[in-house]
């Protein structure tokens, strides 16, 4: 068995925790230094929301977890639509101090989910590159945390039965293999960067992202989120 074939076999448990503090320490000082207009700069990503309300969205979600709060359609685009509604008396200062608290107390909470949350974790830190794309600031989708995501997608698109993927990745010294993996299917090849394969897998904008190629799938098709 390669190295490629052992990622995502095991759970983690605190692999999503780990995440969302390494991806907290990276970002709640970059959104400390910024303004009232960069909160409410529109984002790519998410049409329709501005940075504050990814933010907003984010941090609800994560305190949804913290407390177990989990009434029916949590999580649907109605219920986010009044999270954020919620907090629109909030000052940004509110809203990222939550998001801290969030990021912060939600790891031991996914980790006793056995994981039916971790998909939350990883939300959050594609969330993050939203915010860090539509603030012009390098690192989308990339930095520290980047390993941690990449496990926690491998493991999950396996979970889901998602398409089989092969990936040879410039930064990543070995291949990774995603999706369902019993072999009935022959894999789909991605050859590129990390980020890119990040943002095909979230549905996110890959225009101007570096040059990649994918044969045997359509983009659309790795999207999990949607």
């Amino acid at each position: 068995m390669t190295t490629a074939d052992m990622h995502g076999d095991v759970r983690d448990p605190e692999l999503p925790g780990r995440l969302l503090v390494v991806e907290r320490d990276a970002l709640i000082p970059l959104l400390r230094g910024r303004t009232d207009g960069d909160f409410a700069t529109p984002t790519t990503a998410c049409p329709g929301w501005t940075v504050r309300d990814v933010l907003a969205h984010c941090s609800a979600a994560l305190m949804r977890v913290v407390e177990s709060r989990f009434e029916q359609g949590v999580f649907s685009p109605e219920a986010n639509d009044r999270d954020i509604a919620e907090r629109a008396d909030w000052t940004n200062e509110q809203v990222v101090d939550e998001l801290e608290r969030g990021m912060t107390d939600a790891g031991p909470a996914i980790a006793k989910a056995g994981g039916a949350l971790d998909g939350v974790a990883l939300g959050e830190w594609v969330h993050a590159g939203d915010v860090r794309e539509a603030l012009g600031e390098p690192g989308a989708y990339e930095g520290e945390g980047l390993p941690y995501a990449l496990e926690l997608l491998v493991r999950i698109t396996r979970e889901r039965g998602h398409v089989p993927l092969h990936a040879d990745l410039d930064d990543v010294d070995e291949p990774l293999r995603f999706g369902e993996a019993s072999g009935e299917r022959t894999p789909a090849r991605y050859i590129g960067d990390a980020a890119t394969l990040v943002r095909l897998y979230a549905g996110r904008p890959v225009d101007g992202a570096a040059g990649y190629e994918l044969a045997g799938v359509g983009a659309a098709e790795l999207n999990i989120f949607g």
